[in-house]
């Protein structure tokens, strides 16, 4: 696939070469340029021009048709992206069609969609003297984009969570300046490809690639002319975008890391908990930051639970790899660490073996673990693979308490069938989502984002657009 930058109209390969590798083969994938500072700077300021020239003043029913065309043309190319996607990935082909591919669509049309619906408030205030008349005041709020803004993927759900931020960025009237993981460039260049057919004036979409630290990412998260930075990734590279945010104030919308809970209650459908945590904690191989790492178990059904979901880990077929060689290390160092720490492995806890080209490529065993306190690294830590650890509770009190026992709070899910138990446990599990007796099922009018360490702000339909968007309250003298 040929890779390449899109700035102000344009598809642009200069800057260093850096490797693109197949995940499930450790192969060569070919290789994407890497943006200069200077090519960033160009990129802020085509996005910075584009604002002040048409698309300024485009107005809510042409963007809309703007985002219904840029899903047309993802439609029109599905096969290329779901190809794309997997191959970025490394996950099974099947996956990228049923999901990544399919939610970038209705990523585009719902903002499209939501678009021409969005009232705001108008007051009307008696005359209070201050040179109001004697009529009083009419205030109302109109929104304006927050202008320049720089969106940054992660590489375990690519397509899908580019798409997320870009699509109400543009619906707000924003000029967006993207940046793919240098990991999964392939589906973001594609993206570019569709935003260029689509007749989007030049500069109001732009593609630079590269890394992040000393590379496209820091240039972009650390450029004066930025007014905003939307980021799903790790908490660490979430506290330094953060500090490069700091010193122009610039907004920042962060999705950052989890190491979330699965409470599952005796009087629970044990089957459903079983296969609900097995989907929850190794689904992408466990390479979402939804997935589930910490299982609290009520005691009665405990060691039956255990059981079940070692078998269910043990018979796991079709799944990815990890996204890279030193990631792959990353989850297996934790492995290591968990028997070091105490750990029972029930199921998995090394490198499969299949007999053909997927021994080269990065992958895990899912694996279950047991028998760790709750001060153990492998269990406070994010490890962000096919993993849980399997710990048993008591009372509905210490359930909660185990829950929120974590940096983190992204995720959680509840398993029972006692209706009133579940709306009082939920609202108390310190999470930004608390699913029960399901997991990873999203409206996406939603309020979607973490507490703590795993983000700032929301996303999701209304509150997306409030983040891309300033409200201006307009005040007349009638």
């Amino acid at each position: 696939m040929r890779y390449a930058h899109y700035v102000s109209g344009a598809f642009r390969s200069d800057g260093d070469p850096f490797p693109v590798t197949d995940p499930t083969s450790g192969r060569s994938a070919g290789t994407a340029p890497a943006a200069s500072e200077a090519l960033v700077d160009s990129a802020v300021t085509a996005a910075r021009e584009a604002l002040h020239g048409p698309w300024g003043a485009t107005g809510t029913e042409e963007r809309a048709r703007v985002l219904h065309r840029i899903a047309d043309g993802i439609e029109a190319r599905f096969a290329e992206f779901a190809e794309a996607e997997a191959a970025d990935t490394g996950r099974p082909r099947e996956f990228a069609e049923t999901v990544d591919v399919p939610r970038a669509i209705r990523n585009f049309r719902a903002y499209a969609d939501l678009l021409t619906g969005r009232p705001e408030r108008a007051y009307t205030t008696p005359a209070t003297g201050g040179g109001s008349g004697d009529g009083g005041v009419l205030n109302y709020a109109v929104r304006r984009p927050l202008g320049v803004v720089a969106v940054i993927a992660p590489w375990n759900l690519p397509l899908l969570l580019m798409s997320w931020k870009v699509a109400p960025a543009l619906a707000a009237g924003n000029a967006v300046v993207a940046k793919p993981s240098e990991e999964t460039p392939g589906t973001a260049t594609l993206l570019a490809e569709v935003v260029d057919a689509a007749g989007l004036p030049p500069g109001v979409f732009n593609l630079v690639h590269g890394h992040g630290q000393g590379g496209a990412g820091e240039f972009l998260t650390s450029h004066p002319g930025v007014d905003g930075i939307a980021f799903t990734g790790a908490s660490a590279t979430g506290t330094a975008i953060m500090r490069a945010a700091a010193d122009h104030l610039t907004p920042v919308s962060f999705e950052l890391g989890g190491k979330n809970a699965a409470l599952v209650f005796a009087d629970a459908d044990l089957d459903a908990a079983v296969a609900g945590t097995a989907r929850s904690s190794f689904t992408h191989s466990g390479q979402i930051c939804l997935c589930t790492e910490r299982v609290y178990v009520q005691r009665p059904v405990f060691e039956e639970f255990v059981a079940a979901l070692g078998r269910k880990a043990a018979a796991l077929g079709g799944y990815g790899p990890m996204i890279s060689a030193a990631h792959r290390s990353k989850v297996l160092s934790y492995y290591r660490l968990a028997v070091e720490e105490g750990a029972t492995v029930v199921s998995g806890g090394g490198v499969p073996r299949f007999g053909d080209g997927r021994d080269e490529g990065f992958y895990v065993e899912p694996t279950v673990l047991t028998g760790l306190p709750q001060t153990a690294r492998t269990v406070r830590e994010e490890i962000f693979g096919p993993v849980c650890h399997v710990a048993p509770f008591d009372t509905e009190e210490e359930a909660v308490r185990l829950a929120n026992d974590s940096p983190y709070g992204l995720a959680a899910t509840v398993w029972t069938k006692d209706l009133s138990r579940a709306h009082r446990v939920a609202p108390r599990v310190e999470a930004g989502v608390v699913w029960v007796n399901c997991w990873n099922v999203r409206d996406l009018r939603t309020p979607f984002g973490g507490v703590k360490a795993s983000g700032i702000g929301r996303e999701g339909g209304e509150h997306s657009l409030d983040f891309f968007s300033e409200p201006v309250n307009v005040c007349v003298g009638i």
